[in-house]
């Protein structure tokens, strides 16, 4: 899958009661788009019931309160429909480590697995946007002037604007970079090289490129 184009993904944004599965953390909203050819095309949002009180600091940092929770479907059964809408997908996240593990926490009490290859707009975006004056959601979305879709801090508004990010690095790596055909795999690549090999990295990609299209013998 990682070969797909990387303007075809899932998109998603998890919000939690806490920073850890580890520690008992559950996940009590959820929130994706569906990316196809770099159109929004599906959408995904749902509350879910955790079975546990979350505390006072998340309730005025998500604004979901307990009493939204109570009246949520269990965790399970979103998060069984959830996996049904990210099968066979790709998945990108802002700061995608948390929430990859809130992912694989909540599917394995389903008794699944996840199998998605991931990539991170946040990683992404400390290489493409170096002068930025911050990378959280919040600041990369001022800096590129992008579309503010719903709430910060409630999943299914970061999914969207993260999106809109995720089509901004792909649009900004073709401007800048001279490279159109980015896929999955080469935007984990540039995730994990030092910031000051990015131009190297791309022009590698170019020569390779070049070098594929010359005609045999």
């Amino acid at each position: 899958m990682t070969t797909r184009p990387a303007n075809s993904v899932v998109v998603f944004d998890f919000e939690t009661s806490g920073l850890s599965p580890a520690q008992g953390h559950r996940t009590i909203e959820v929130g994706a788009v569906l990316l196809e050819n770099g159109r929004i095309t599906d959408r995904f949002q749902a509350l879910m019931n955790p079975g546990i009180r979350i505390d006072n600091f998340i309730e005025n940092y998500t604004g979901i309160t307990n009493a939204m929770l109570a009246d949520a479907e269990p965790a399970a059964v979103v998060m069984s429909r959830f996996s049904d809408f990210i099968e066979g997908h790709n998945l990108v996240a802002h700061n995608a480590s948390f929430d990859q593990r809130f992912l694989q926490a909540e599917l394995q009490r389903l008794q699944r697995t996840s199998r998605h290859a991931f990539s991170c707009s946040l990683l992404a975006a400390r290489r493409i946007y170096q002068t930025a004056p911050g990378h959280s959601l919040a600041a990369l979305v001022a800096f590129k002037q992008l579309p503010q879709e719903g709430d910060f801090h409630r999943a299914l508004g970061d999914a969207q604007m993260t999106a809109h990010l995720w089509l901004a690095l792909l649009d900004d790596i073709h401007r800048g970079y001279q490279f159109s055909d980015m896929t999955f795999a080469t935007m984990q690549q540039l995730t994990t090289i030092p910031k000051r090999s990015v131009l190297p990295f791309f022009q590698a990609l170019r020569r390779q490129k070049e070098a594929q299209s010359l005609p045999a013998g």
